[in-house]
């Protein structure tokens, strides 16, 4: 194989910017061949991004006759198991949009067709290739803050209109979406919170809001308390309603703490252990003593692209993959978890129980209602993800 042929499936926002990334020649050793989608509009304009490719009218109809390695699936979440199995078992390479699935028993079988066949399978999880995630990732798995006390992310700079969610007759539905902001805005960051400690909480007691601040049948308000299983804990909050928003990112450890700010990182390190401190010192209230340890990284943040870039390099035998598609589960789970706290009242232990959460989110899709007279809309959403790319 000397190019990878790449389908995309779903040329709504995120799409659409893949196939421009693929048609523009930016991603070496790779070309776009074949695209779909169930509108006729999205396929019009997909026709006139790149004339050159192959149109189809559904996922299925592309999967099983497109002339293509590997495919990108970029549809609504319900959707993103069924297509991505589907070409598995056909022997091509996956690429799945965020979030793996709505829940777990259907990631669980994407992840049982990933196993068996013979073609790759990643997430889609862009902000792995942040300078910054991967350099606290590393100071993390190298000690440098010891042992992780408490793990905070106030992520609120996702803000979003009633346009936006008016602009699709499945947005912000159960039945369309199966979730609000944790299952469309926040899937990286949960991801990351599992990546750059190492850690999945083994508790979580949330506080979900459901159309709080937007005519919306799901969550758009949500703070999580989070417990290790070493005894660390962590508070997760999100809002897609919050201007100004916040977006920072802490961990705290034994020997110091990261703080990930307005694209900025601060390493604060003690010069001991603070638990042996603890029991040691003298000093009835004064700390270890600190020091602010400059960081330096690669700078690199090549976002969507580093992903198509790097699964390509691997398809061809250069690189290993970046994201095992295994890890789509444990945001799934998460997510889950956190919505299943809310309809309980309870803490609720992960791993959950896959029947439970099903049941309970299937009384919620039969009294769900998708939008009428919906003038569906695609809108630019470059600059919306967290981060710069680089």
């Amino acid at each position: 194989m000397e190019k990878v042929r790449f389908g995309i499936i779903g040329v709504g926002n995120i799409g659409s910017a893949h196939l421009k990334t693929l048609h523009s020649g930016e991603i070496d050793g790779a070309v776009v061949t074949a695209v779909a989608d169930v509108r006729e509009d999205r396929r019009a304009r997909a026709s006139e991004i790149a004339p050159d490719v192959i149109v189809y009218n559904s996922g299925d109809e592309l999967i099983d006759n497109a002339d293509v390695d590997a495919v990108i699936v970029a549809v609504p979440h319900y959707f993103h198991p069924s297509l991505s199995i589907r070409a598995l078992d056909r022997g091509l390479s996956v690429i799945c949009e965020k979030p793996a699935g709505v829940y777990t028993k259907q990631v669980k079988e994407m992840l049982c067709a990933a196993h068996r066949s013979k073609g790759l399978f990643t997430m889609m999880f862009n902000q792995r290739t942040n300078c910054i995630y991967r350099k606290m990732r590393e100071i993390v798995r190298e000690g440098g803050i010891g042992t992780i006390k408490r793990v905070n992310w106030i992520i609120t700079d996702w803000y979003r209109t009633q346009a936006y969610y008016d602009s699709g007759d499945w947005r912000a539905t159960w039945s369309g979406e199966g979730g609000g902001v944790l299952f469309n805005q926040c899937p990286h960051q949960i991801d990351l919170l599992q990546w750059v400690t190492g850690m999945t909480p083994a508790r979580v007691s949330a506080h979900c809001h459901f159309g709080k601040w937007h005519n919306i049948e799901v969550e758009d308000d949500v703070t999580v308390y989070m417990e290790y299983e070493n005894g660390a804990t962590g508070v997760f909050v999100t809002s897609t309603a919050d201007a100004p928003g916040t977006n920072r990112f802490e961990i705290l450890g034994t020997l110091g703490k990261l703080v990930c700010e307005n694209n900025k990182l601060y390493y604060t390190k003690n010069d001991v252990d603070e638990r042996k401190y603890c029991f040691e010192s003298e000093n009835a209230h004064m700390p270890p003593k600190q020091e602010t340890v400059d960081v330096v990284t690669d700078g690199k943040n090549p976002q969507h692209a580093g992903i198509i870039q790097n699964f390509t390099d691997a398809l061809l035998g250069k690189d290993e993959l970046m994201v095992n598609g295994d890890d789509g589960l444990l945001g799934v789970e998460f997510m889950d978890a956190c919505l299943l706290s809310q309809w309980l009242g309870k803490t609720v232990q992960l791993p959950i129980d896959d029947d439970l959460y099903l049941s309970e989110l299937e009384k919620r899709i039969k009294t769900s209602r998708r939008k009428e007279n919906v003038n569906e809309k695609s809108f630019d959403m470059s600059g919306s993800y967290g981060s710069e790319k680089k």
